[in-house]
Order: structure tokens, then sequence, then C-alpha cells
């Protein structure tokens, strides 16, 4: 039987290998370029940033965003006590969004092992190390006071890696970026920790067009899906 896009996406995801997912013609329309997070390096880090040249990212699951007691930024706007406090939370809430009714971004990281936090070493410390000291919490059966104490004991906010979590039911339930990356993470049965970035055109001011991004895998040897791909294969299970 041949391989079916998601096999060939979780293969590379399993040997720590990128692929690269259209989200959909519906949502945002773009293509990102995914690792898992474990495997990020500085030159990981550095082919995102040279060849995607949108926002640098780590989606993170659900379970992983709970244990850790990320707010989802969304919510601080809407905090009456934060509000009371800084009026322009409420003036800035993010109640406006072209494509869904939520954003995924909690806060942004750096390791404290970093110096500014935005080089490529910097940035694949914060990345790998975040996917390595969630796995060993895991493992260890941690509950959330102490993946807190330990998440302080090395990192700190704001830093250079912005984090998504993803929301509550998964791709199941809101079919963005975050989840479905999170969804390819979980399938190669790794910690669902991923880096990736939005492809841009290079010398335009759009995302890169699906065939764009189609003959960058090809060129590069990545394996190309969609959001339709994934929830196809779930629809299957």
């Amino acid at each position: 039987m041949p391989e079916s896009v998601v096999d060939a996406a979780v293969a590379a995801f399993t040997a720590g290998e990128p692929v690269l997912l259209f989200d959909s013609a519906f949502r945002e329309q773009e293509t990102d370029l995914l690792w898992p997070a474990a495997a990020a390096t500085p030159e990981v880090m550095r082919q995102l940033r040279q060849d995607c040249g949108g926002l640098l990212f780590l989606a993170i699951g659900e379970e992983i965003g709970e244990l850790f007691g990320l707010p989802f930024l969304q919510d601080l706007h809407t905090d009456a006590g934060l509000v009371a406090s800084h009026p322009v939370l409420g003036t800035l809430v993010t109640d406006d969004l072209r494509y869904d009714s939520r954003s995924a971004f909690t806060l942004s990281l750096n390791h404290r092992r970093t110096y500014t936090g935005i080089t490529d070493r910097d940035r694949a410390l914060t990345t790998q190390r975040f996917a390595e000291l969630t796995q060993e919490l895991l493992d260890a059966g941690a509950d959330q006071q102490q993946a807190i104490a330990a998440l302080g004991a090395e990192y700190r906010t704001p830093g250079h890696i912005p984090v998504c979590r993803e929301s509550p039911g998964g791709f199941k339930t809101r079919q963005g970026h975050t989840e479905l990356a999170v969804a390819i993470a979980r399938l190669a049965g790794g910690v669902a920790c991923t880096i990736g970035a939005e492809m841009l055109q290079p010398d335009g001011d759009g995302a890169l067009s699906v065939e764009e991004a189609r003959a960058y895998g090809e060129r590069h040897g990545i394996p190309f899906l969609t959001g339709a791909d994934l929830l196809d294969a779930a629809g299957d299970e």
C-alpha cells in the first residue's frame, strides 16, 4: 500500500526531521515549516529563520500548557483585576480575528542560560530544553506545582520563543496551526512540542503559495500535508 502523506510526515517527525503543513484555504492560508522541538539545533533554527520569514513559535499540547499553568494571553485582557491595574489591556483585547475566535498565544520564554535569547544557539537551547524538561516531568508524574517550580528554575519571561498552547479538544475543535502541529508530534510518539515558522514570499508581501511550498518540500525532501489530511486520518482511526 502506498505511503500516505500523513504516514510520511509521521515518519519524518519520528526521525527528528521536518514537515510542511498547510492549514486551510479557509483559515490563515499559510504553510508552516515544522520540527519536533526536541530536535531543535542551531542549524534547525537557522533554516527556519532563513527559509521561512514568519514568526518562530513553539506549539505545545493542552496537557503541557495545563501542567505548567501557562495562561492564554487573550484571557489576561479580560481579567478584571489586571484590566483595573492596566486599563490598556482592555483596549487591546483580541476580539476581531478574521480567521478564528481565539488566539493560541501564551507566554514567551528564554532559557536562563541564554544571553540575549535571539541567536540561533540561544533559541535552540530554549526550544530543545523545553521539550526535554517537559518529557522529564511527564515521566516523573510531576504535578502542576512541581512543574511550575521546575519551569521557573530554568526559564524566564518575556523571551524570544513565543509559545502557543493547543485549545482543549485539539484539532477536532480548532484547526489552527498550533493544534495541527501538536497532532503531528503526538502521532510520532514524541512529546507534544513542535517548533515552526510560517513561510512567507521571499520577494512579496504575502504567504508563500501552496505550489511554492510544495516545490520547496520537493527540493529539500520534506513531506507536505494539509490540515484536511490530518483530519481525514483522524476520521479513519
